[in-house]
């Protein structure tokens, strides 16, 4: 990586950036954002958007942006870093929001400790189907796969000792079932992005950390299959601290948004599909006791779209 930087420059390293994330970085004070140039799979031209204002806007924002395909699996938001206030944790508690008219998932706010960790072994089978479900299975190169979850916004082993509606009592189970903690959610975006990510909020409970992790599911309009996940979280220690746009997307398949149905398709990459799993750094920091951090993060994201780059810059 070190050669690369050096061969290109500054011109090859906002090249880098840009090829990665697939589009700008969303940038914002507290609950504000503003976009730079970004690159929209809609069309092979470089766009530029610009949005001030609050969360909401900031959602309206991630909303209109699509997937790129071969780009990073995640964007930053608001330079990554989170604008919850961590002074804002007092007990451990879920706070689910409600359902929309279309019975979508909106924004589930979590205030975590080590208490609230959990096993995933021996869950029971999850018979709620959120907006865009149908489990489809769906040959791609050969395998016949099923590229779409239910997928948990406060992950199922970060919500237990809480009660269906988020208030503490000991000997709960996790939150597996729940229509307010669940949508429809690709098995790359579900196993393997979000995964990094929940890990760093997995690791600092584990250490006896407090934390506050925030997942809004993002639709454009009226579709029913969320676009991504927009994800933040801060301990009450500042070691963790990242604020994320996950894209809801799948390698070899895409989806009609509108009604979650999808197809095999050849031409749909996501950076690093073929080696993105559960993430290193964050495994090594577990074992080690040290929290990952945001940039650790980043790296392990240009490691994934890595041999995009290169091949681009050559």
């Amino acid at each position: 990586m070190v050669k690369l930087m050096r061969r290109v420059g500054i011109a090859g390293l906002l090249s880098l950036s840009l090829l990665l994330g697939g589009c700008s970085l969303l940038t914002s004070g507290t609950d504000t954002t503003s976009s730079t140039t970004s690159q929209q799979s809609e069309s092979s031209r470089n766009q530029t958007t610009s949005a001030t204002g609050n969360t909401q806007q900031t959602y309206k924002q991630l909303a209109k942006m699509t997937y790129q395909s071969g780009s990073a699996a995640a964007i930053k938001v608001n330079s990554g870093k989170s604008t919850l206030a961590a002074s804002q944790w007092k007990n451990s508690k879920i706070d689910y929001g409600n359902l929309d008219s279309l019975n979508r998932t909106t924004t589930d706010t979590a205030y975590l400790s080590k208490a609230n960790l959990g096993r995933s072994e021996g869950r029971t089978a999850q018979t709620w189907s959120p907006t865009g479900w149908h489990n489809q299975p769906i040959t791609v190169n050969g395998k016949r796969v099923y590229p779409q979850n239910r997928g948990h916004l406060i992950a199922y082993t970060l919500s237990f000792n809480l009660t269906s509606n988020g208030q503490y009592r000991a000997s709960e189970d996790g939150s597996l079932d729940n229509p307010k903690n669940l949508a429809t959610q690709t098995a790359y975006s579900n196993q393997k992005t979000m995964q990094i990510y929940e890990d760093q909020v997995r690791t600092a409970l584990e250490q006896g950390k407090k934390v506050i992790y925030r997942v809004t599911t993002v639709f454009r309009g009226n579709e029913l299959m969320p676009r991504g996940y927009w994800s933040q979280a801060v301990s009450t220690d500042g070691s963790v601290n990242f604020n994320v746009y996950i894209w809801n997307v799948e390698p070899g398949v895409s989806f009609d948004y509108a009604t979650g149905r999808g197809k095999a398709d050849s031409t749909m990459q996501v950076a690093g599909a073929d080696k993105v799993s559960s993430s290193q750094n964050t495994s090594t920091s577990r074992s080690s006791q040290s929290t990952t951090t945001s940039k650790q993060v980043e790296r392990e994201l240009v490691k994934y779209g890595y041999k995009y780059v290169k091949k681009a810059l050559n």
